[in-house]
C-alpha cells in the first residue's frame, strides 16, 4: 500500500505573470481574484487539492516588487514566508516579461534545497522560437529546476505540472481535512470579490488606495446578509468610488453580489459604504486589522 504524501507548494513570481490564474486552474476553484492590473493579489491564499493518498496545498502570493510603503513591504513578506516554508516552489514567469526581472529572487531559487518548477506561462500569445529560447534560458539559470511551457488560461500542460508536484511531495499525513479546499473563510472571499470589482471598474491609482472590510456577515437559511466598508485614502477618492448619484458604487455592488451568489451558491443581500482612512496603507495597526501584519 502506497504511503500518503502531502506538502506545500509556494507559487511565486513577478506581478501579472498569471500566478492566480494558474493556482485557480490547478485547484479547480476561483480562489484568487484575477485582473489585468498588477498587485491584484495582496494576501497569501491557500488552495487545497486532495486525493486518496495525497494532499497538495498551493499558496498563491503577491507579485514580487520593490516596496514603496508598508502594505507592499508586508505583501513581499508573504512571498518570503512562502519560499521559506515550501516543500516545492512553483516559480511562474511568462513569455512577455524580461526573464531576469527581480534577479535577486532567481538567485534565491538557485540556493533553495527544495525542488523548483518553473512555469513559463502565456505561451498561447507567443511563438515556438521565443518559448524555446526562454526554456533554454531558464534551464541554464536554474539547472536543478524542471521547466514547463504552459498556458494557465487555456489549461495547457498543467497535467505535467501536477504529476511533477505529486512525484516530489514528501511522505506526510494530510495537513487539512480532505474536503477542505482553502484556508480562508467566506468573509475573506466576500471582501476579495468586492475588491476585484473595484479593480475592474476603476482606473489609475483608485484600486490601490482601496481596502475592503466586511463589517457583518450574517448567515440565514435563505440568504447571506453582508455589510461591507470600502476604505479610501482621500475624500476625492470617496467621490470617485461612489460616482454620480451613487451609480459607480451601485454597479460595483451589483457585480459583487452576483459573483458572491455564484461562489456561495446562496442568495446575497449586500450593503456597501465608503469611508476615508488616510493612513491605512502605512499604519501598522490598520494593516493588522486588515490581515497584512505578521
Amino acid at each position: 500500500m502506497s504511503k500518503h504524501k502531502a506538502g506545500f507548494v509556494g507559487i511565486v513570481g513577478n506581478p501579472n505573470v498569471g500566478k492566480s490564474t494558474l493556482m485557480n486552474a490547478l485547484v479547480g476553484e476561483k480562489l484568487s481574484i484575477v485582473t489585468a492590473k498588477a498587485q491584484t493579489t495582496r494576501h497569501r491564499i491557500m488552495g487545497i487539492v486532495s486525493g486518496e493518498d495525497y494532499q497538495i496545498v498551493y499558496s498563491d502570493t503577491p507579485g514580487i516588487l520593490k516596496p514603496n510603503y508598508r502594505l507592499q513591504q508586508n505583501m513581499l513578506g508573504f512571498v518570503d514566508e512562502t519560499i521559506g516554508d515550501a516543500d516545492i516552489i512553483l516559480y511562474v514567469t511568462d513569455t512577455v516579461e524580461t526573464p531576469d526581472k527581480n534577479a535577486e529572487y532567481i538567485d534565491k531559487l538557485s540556493r533553495v534545497e527544495c525542488p523548483v518548477i518553473v512555469a513559463i506561462n502565456k505561451i498561447d500569445i507567443s511563438d515556438e522560437a521565443r518559448v524555446r529560447q526562454l526554456m533554454a534560458w531558464w534551464a541554464e539559470k536554474l539547472p536543478r529546476a524542471t521547466v514547463f511551457p504552459v498556458s494557465a488560461l487555456e489549461q495547457f500542460n498543467l497535467e505535467n505540472i501536477f504529476e511533477t508536484i505529486l512525484s516530489n511531495l514528501p511522505e506526510s499525513p494530510a495537513w487539512f481535512d480532505k474536503d477542505q479546499f482553502t484556508d480562508r473563510n467566506l468573509r475573506f472571499f466576500a471582501s476579495e470579490i468586492i475588491r476585484e470589482k473595484i479593480l475592474l471598474n476603476y482606473s489609475d491609482e483608485i484600486p490601490y488606495c482601496c481596502e475592503v472590510e466586511i463589517e457583518s456577515f450574517k448567515e440565514g437559511e435563505e440568504r447571506y446578509d453582508i455589510s461591507a466598508v470600502i476604505y479610501v485614502m482621500r475624500d476625492s477618492q470617496k467621490g470617485i468610488i461612489i460616482g454620480k448619484k451613487g451609480a459607480a458604487l451601485k454597479k460595483v455592488g451589483t457585480e459583487a453580489r452576483l459573483e458572491m451568489e455564484d461562489f456561495f451558491q446562496k442568495k446575497v443581500f449586500l450593503s456597501t459604504y465608503v469611508k476615508v482612512d488616510p493612513d491605512w496603507r502605512s499604519s501598522r495597526r490598520e494593516l493588522r486589522r486588515f490581515g497584512y501584519e505578521f
